[in-house]
């Protein structure tokens, strides 16, 4: 617990590492979609015509949506290629934060990913911008560990 008086700083967002199983990656540009929403079931109760009781329904996690820097390294695109061909290779993963120090402070652990879209880089001529690829990751969960 942080003393009276002592700074406790909040982590950036720009050191992590993405982890999949057999897959390595150097770095990653951005990753988002990091949310669960819980469907509200309203239901009303005969004789209680007020307000409707309100009950948990299914849990539902966004896709996870990864962008990094296109280069030589086609590990992730070959994974969507095969899933797009009918040959779905279910992964877990984690994606790390790390402190300024690159040490471990927290993760959060997917289950279950399959490739669900793939996005090739645009180009544009009179840009200088880095050639951005993107991959998103259906999931059956993600949990902070």
């Amino acid at each position: 617990m942080a003393q009276t008086g002592q700074r406790v700083d909040p982590y950036g967002n720009y050191n992590f590492l993405v982890e999949i199983d057999g897959i390595t990656r150097a770095a990653f540009h951005e990753v988002s979609g990091f949310d669960s929403t819980i469907d509200v079931i309203e239901h009303r109760e005969g004789g209680d015509n007020l307000t409707p009781r309100k009950l948990p329904g299914m849990a539902k996690h966004s896709n996870i949506v990864l962008k990094w820097g296109l280069s030589d390294d086609i590990d992730l695109y070959k994974w969507h290629l095969d899933a797009a061909r009918g040959n779905v290779k279910r992964r877990n993963g984690s994606i790390v934060l790390l402190d300024r120090q690159g040490q471990e402070k927290m993760r959060w652990n997917f289950v279950n990913a399959w490739p669900s879209k793939w996005d090739g880089p645009d180009f544009n001529a009179e840009g200088n911008d880095v050639s951005i690829e993107t991959l998103e990751l259906a999931h059956e969960g993600v949990e902070r560990a």
